[in-house]
């Protein structure tokens, strides 16, 4: 997962809007979005490499999202694989800050990542916390308040410049009314970043820009996904998946997920087929 806009505890009626794209090499084998399991109590995409995750959400209204953070010179290729880490934070009973401080040293040991949970308070019910976490910075699990967030692969509300265009345009739309449409419309983006704006990550420059867009359409990398969603405060969750085609990343397939949180013992769900972009 590779940029991710959050609106927390900021809207009337949702206090979790989200959008994300998951930016990935096209040769990467994934799964797209599915129940796991005979118990059907985690939703989420799976890294079939390693086994995890990079956003999911559980049948209690847990979400967890995780993203990388770019650091090129810091990267072990032999350490563990981060999508493990998602899938614990959704899985564990424990609150999320307290799990985390909790393995904070483990962490140590994996390549740089941010982390968000989004989790209920106390016996369920609605959405009482939202905990960012990196294991880059030593201030711990952090709390976050309510308003709109912007996080890719450096620190949370790094001013990137597909953060600062993402969030901006996210806010708008928010304004308007909640539209997953328009959401994945946003997240789409392709437009360039003119040199003087980008970010210096350690990567060539011609690397730069192309990881600069909000939607990322390189040689053999790029978007592999986008999901949008939306967690009412009646409960119902609405999880929105657009898969693109490594072969044809311009054709893509929609998953839609619909459920109340605690409440409706399958899920309803709706597939639309592969269909052009545009």
């Amino acid at each position: 997962m590779c940029l991710a806009v959050v609106a927390w505890q900021s809207h009337p009626d949702y206090p979790l809007v989200l959008a994300a794209n998951r930016d990935e090499f096209y040769r990467r084998s994934t799964r797209p979005a599915s129940w796991w399991g005979h118990s059907v109590a985690l939703l989420a995409g799976r890294d079939e490499e390693a086994g995890g995750t990079w956003l999911g959400v559980t049948r209690a209204g847990k979400v967890a999202l995780l993203t990388n953070v770019r650091a090129p010179s810091e990267r072990n290729p032999h350490a563990p694989s981060r999508g493990a880490i998602a899938v614990g934070a959704l899985q564990t009973p424990q609150p999320a800050a307290e799990w985390l401080r909790a393995l904070a040293p483990k962490f140590a040991a994996y390549n740089g990542f941010n982390l968000l949970v989004a989790e209920p308070g106390a016996n369920g019910g609605g959405l009482r916390r939202l905990v960012y976490y990196t294991n880059r910075r030593r201030h711990g699990p952090r709390p976050l308040a309510p308003g709109i967030y912007g996080l890719s692969n450096a620190f949370l509300d790094t001013p990137w410049p597909k953060v600062v265009r993402a969030v901006s345009s996210f806010a708008c739309t928010l304004a308007r009314r909640v539209d997953p449409e328009a959401l994945l419309a946003l997240m789409a983006d392709r437009r360039p970043v003119p040199d003087a704006e980008l970010p210096s990550t350690g990567v060539p420059l011609e690397w730069e820009r192309a990881l600069a867009p909000i939607q990322i359409r390189a040689h053999g990398y790029g978007t592999r996904s986008t999901t949008v969603i939306t967690v009412r405060r009646d409960g119902v969750v609405n999880f929105l998946e657009r898969s693109f085609d490594p072969d044809a990343p311009d054709s893509y397939r929609d998953r839609h997920f619909e459920f109340t949180v605690d409440g409706i013992p399958a899920p309803r769900v709706g597939f639309s087929g592969a269909r052009k972009a545009g």
